[in-house]
């Protein structure tokens, strides 16, 4: 048993020729391997001073306003709304949050519209 062991390692190449980088040639030994960069270090690496003031980079985050519509989002629990109550006007996930929504009243749905700016002033 162990005499096939010893011959399987000798027969295993030290270099794997499918990889294009090996591992021991991108991290030599005693090197670390994070290839994740903070923020710090991302703006301490490029100039930003010489970047034009209206090009979004690290530093300047504005940038133009999305071309994607906003996700609708359950007024309740805060998950993704794919269904709304027509008559409150509320967004909710499922079945157990629209009978919360149903059995609220008048005063705390106009709460929930108003916290998503979407109030509406009943008369």
């Amino acid at each position: 048993m162990e005499r096939e062991v010893i011959q399987a390692e000798l027969v295993l190449p030290n270099k794997l020729s499918f990889k294009r980088v090996q591992m021991n040639d991108k991290y030599p030994k005693g090197q670390p391997r994070g290839r994740w960069k903070h923020l710090k270090q991302i703006i301490q690496a490029e100039n930003y001073q010489n970047y034009p003031p209206d090009e979004p980079n690290y530093v300047n985050i504005e940038s133009p306003p999305s071309m994607h519509p906003c996700k609708r989002i359950c007024d309740i629990t805060g998950y993704e709304a794919p269904y709304y109550d027509p008559r409150t006007n509320l967004r909710y996930a499922n079945t157990e949050i629209f009978k919360q929504i149903r059995s609220l009243p008048n005063e705390y749905v106009q709460r929930y519209l108003a916290l998503r700016n979407a109030a509406v002033v009943l008369k």
